[in-house]
Formats: structure tokens, sequence, C-alpha cells
């Protein structure tokens, strides 16, 4: 086996990452873990055709001693026992990585993977800063010399880095001349560079793992922290792992995929864009009762919505794990202070609601959220520095009994689609996508701080209407392929006027391309960002 780096040095500094000795430990890893993570891929396809066959998801019964069983997940380290507040956000430029971690939250969720376009440049800068961070040695200037330090009057967030899933590819490396697995490269330049220097901050390397279909995929990442630690000779346990129930054969195997990681498991993440996105990639054969209504309608209220955030609640505590809530995208606009007050009133009553289920903590996306988020959570859990618990493992939901036909009761959450709401998706799939194009992977848009989750919630609305000629509510049209072009058009153009004809030849106008392409497509495209890669160079 044989890796060849097609970029040796993207940006200044790239050869302290890309060594020999850290490219021989990406080697090591392919060599020993990337035939499994190939036949898991498979594996994938085989149970979406079960479900395309039957259109109903269960637990499984082969695993039903480990749901009955009675086990729990290793005690966390001390660095991760408060997780009230995490900042979310990609870890390059460093403006944005000094920023995350200065911002008061008690973790910062370092994202290589859906607020990031791995770009080979991106890829690199982000393993860069996160070592930088961990020496205390970070730092940027602007180009109007205002000066980014680290901060410390206070503590800084410790970090969790996101690698990519295990369906993303590294182009740029190359293994024996195919694509190099990318969440092997994220993960293995990491731990690798930095993993000693965290255990001697007195934190560890820890890791959210995203997109994840099973308890077998999660036996991998297991089997590939174990290797990783002995390679490198850090204490077995050291890795520390919270996984994204982020699709719906996941929220089926909860107990399995913590009792998989169980020494190195930390919790796991309720989201909502990607959660959706999987319902519709899982039942895109199953008819009008598993078509969603427009995607800003569908709260973390609707019943089957409920019922996922609550059956993992009640799974993680029972197992010792932190639950950790979902994402608020918010961005303040001091130019609309009504607007923002009134989305902040949002954010809040969703933490309060997800601090009253058992919820350990909370995701916000812009720093100007850290202190709401925290208000709400330490009015369940406490002041830190006056007594306060840490967290709500102690919260228990006995309660709490959910079915599989309760998950996928797509029905509950009621509400239409309307043309205005495929309209919206429209916009919004091509305007994220011409940025993550352009090399940024977290976007504003309307006030929102969107990643790959809202783009890909949009274009697979767009297809499954498509595909079931839905009626919409406030027009009356059925959504064909000669409407969706007249709207994506229409959309296209406005994007063309918002951002000038430079940007919109080099990035809106490739985007839109992609779209159209993917949602008029009788094919679903599994991941947007599969074809995006492909124009990223």
């Amino acid at each position: 086996m044989a890796i060849t780096v097609t970029d040796p040095r993207p940006i200044d500094r790239a050869e302290e990452i890309l060594t020999p000795k850290a490219l021989a430990f990406i080697e090591e890893l392919h060599k020993r873990f990337a035939g499994t993570r190939n036949e898991l891929l498979e594996a994938r396809k085989v149970k979406r055709q079960q479900v395309a066959d039957t259109s109903r998801l269960d637990f499984l019964p082969e695993t039903q001693e480990i749901r009955d069983g009675d086990w729990k997940v290793a005690e966390a380290p001390a660095a991760l026992q408060d997780r009230r507040v995490e900042m979310t956000g990609p870890a390059t430029p460093a403006k944005m990585a000094i920023n995350a971690l200065n911002s008061g939250a008690k973790v910062w969720l370092a994202d290589l993977e859906d607020a990031s376009t791995p770009t080979w440049p991106n890829v690199i800068d982000a393993i860069l800063n996160l070592r930088d961070a961990a020496q205390g040695t970070l730092s940027y200037t602007s180009p109007e010399g205002k000066e980014y330090r680290l901060r410390t009057d206070a503590p800084l967030a410790v970090v969790v880095a996101r690698p990519r899933g295990w369906h993303m590819e590294e182009s740029h490396l190359l293994i024996d001349g195919a694509p190099a697995v990318g969440a092997l490269v994220d993960f293995g330049l990491h731990f690798f560079h930095i993993a000693k220097q965290l255990l001697l901050n007195g934190q560890g390397p820890y890791y959210y793992l995203p997109k994840m279909e099973s308890h077998l995929e999660a036996r991998l990442w297991n089997d590939v922290f174990v290797f990783a630690q002995d390679f490198l000779g850090i204490p077995q346990g050291s890795i520390r792992a919270t996984v994204l129930i982020e699709t719906i054969p996941a929220a089926f195997e909860m107990d399995e995929i913590l009792y998989e990681l169980r020494d190195h498991a930390s919790g796991l993440n309720a989201g909502r864009w990607d959660y959706l996105f999987s319902i519709i990639k899982y039942f895109r054969d199953a008819g009008e009762e598993f078509v969603l209504p427009d995607r800003a309608t569908v709260a973390m209220t609707a019943p089957f919505m409920r019922a996922y955030t609550e059956l993992l609640v009640k799974t993680c505590h029972k197992r010792g794990a932190f639950a950790m809530g979902g994402m608020a995208a918010v961005i303040p606009n001091r130019k609309q202070p009504d607007v923002t007050a009134a989305a902040f009133d949002k954010v809040r009553a969703d933490k309060t609601r997800e601090a009253n289920d058992g919820f350990d903590g909370s995701w916000v996306a812009h720093p100007d959220l850290v202190s709401t988020c925290r208000e709400v959570f330490d009015s369940v859990l406490g002041d830190p520095a006056n007594g306060g618990r840490p967290n709500q493992l102690d919260k228990q939901r006995p309660e709490v009994s959910v079915t599989a036909e309760q998950l996928i009761d797509v029905a509950s959450a009621g509400g239409t689609v309307t043309e205005a709401g495929l309209r919206l998706n429209l916009y919004v799939a091509v305007a994220y996508t011409g940025v993550w194009i352009s090399g940024s992977g977290a976007v504003a848009i309307h006030n929102l701080m969107e990643d790959a989750a809202t783009a890909e919630i949009s274009r697979s609305q767009v297809w499954q209407q498509l595909r079931n000629k839905s009626i919409l509510a406030d027009t009356g049209n059925t959504v064909t392929r000669e409407l969706v072009t007249r709207i994506l058009g229409e959309e296209t153009e406005r994007l063309r006027i918002e951002f000038g004809d430079e940007n919109f030849a080099k990035y809106y106008e490739p985007a839109s391309k992609l779209i159209e392409d993917i949602c008029l497509s009788d094919e679903y495209t599994d991941f947007l960002t599969t074809p995006a890669y492909e124009l990223v160079g």
C-alpha cells in the first residue's frame, strides 16, 4: 500500500502537518480499516433497499440483549462533565476558531464536516489551527491590523473535533492511487499531531462522530480508536466520542451504538435537518404519508420528533452518557433588533424545552447566543460557581416508552407543502451550495447560520415533492419538473442580482446546475456534498 500527496503545500506550514510519520499513520489506518468502511457503505445500500421493500424500520431483534442489559459507558473525564453550552463552527479560518474558543461556551465543536468545505487548504489549516490552539499559540492579525488572541481571563472552550462522515473521500491523499477516506484523514491527522498535547493540557482527544447509520459503523470507529491509542502509546480510553444521532436507522440503534463505543463513548446528540433529510432518504419510495411539510414548520415538538428526542435522553442517561440538544442557528441582526429579539425568544423556548426534558446541554452557532443557552441550563442545573450540578445524568426517564411506529410517524408533523416553501428550498439549496463551492461551509442565510444539513433537507424536499406530485397548499399547483425548473430559474436569477456576475459565474451558476440535476434526477443522490466536492478542486 502506497500513499501519495497530490499537493504537499496547499498553505504555508503544511509541511508541519503532512510529515512522513503522520502520513505513515494515515496509511496504516487505511491498511487496517478502509476495507471494512467500504463494506459498511455497501451494507447501507442493502438496508435502505429493505426499507424500500417494506416501508418500515424496527429495532433489531438480534441486539435485544444489549438493549435489555445492565451496562454503562465509561465515566466522563473531568473536562467533559459540564457541557451545558456548546459552540459550533469550522476550525478554519483562525479568526473563527479563536472566537469559538473565546466564546464562553463549555465546549467547541470544531467542525471539519458539515460547517466546513473540505478543500485541501481548509483541511490542513483546520489541523494547524487546532494544534496551535492546543499549544496555546493560536493567533491572527487581520489585514486592518486587528489582533485576535486566545483569552487568558477565563477558560477556553474544550475542543471536540468533528471529522467527516464515513462516506466522504479525500482526493488529495491517494492510497494506491484511489482517494483516501475523509474520516480517517481528519481523525488521523488530528489525533497524530494533537492527542498527546491535549492530554498534557488535562483534556484529551475528543470527537463528534457524524452520519453513522448502524452500530457496526460505531464498532469500526471503536476499532480505529483502540488501534490509534496503541500506535501512539496513549492510554486506552483517552479518546471520547459523542455520536450524532442524525440518521433514522441510527435512532433505532442508540443503545447498540453506545455499547460498541462504551469504553470511549461520551454521549449522543439530537440534530434536526440531517435527521429529517435521512427520513426522506430512507422512505423516499414510501408514498405521500412520508412527505414532510415545509421544513420551517417541522418543529422539535412534532410527535415523531418528540419520540426521537425523548428516547435519546432516556437511552443516554440509562447508560451514563450525555444527551446533547440541537442547534440554535440564529445570527443576531443588529440592524433589525426586533427580529433578533423575537428569534432569541424562540431560542430560549427551545433550550428551555431541552433542559426540562433532561438534556445535559445544547448547541449554539453564534457567540451572542452562549449566554442565552447558559442561562437556561443554569436555571435547571444551578450556577456551577455556586455548587450547581454539572449535568443531568441523574434525571432518568423511566416513563418514556417509544415504539418503532412513533419514530416514523411523519404524518404527525401536520402542516402543508407550499409554493413559498418550495421556492425557499430552491433558493437556500443554491445559495448554500454556491458558498460551499467557494470554500466556506458555514453560511449566513436569512439571519441563520446554515451548514450542509440545510441544503440537504432543502434539495431532498424538492426531490420528494416532485416524485409524489405534491399539491401546493397556497397556490393549488402540482409540483412538476416544469414548475421546479421555472422557480429554480427565478431564484437563480435573484442570486445573480444579489451577488454580481463574477461570483455568480464562478459559484452560483454551477451550484444551480448541480441542484437542478439532483432534484430532477429519477435517482436520489445520497449526499449533495459528494458531487459538490468534485466542483471545489
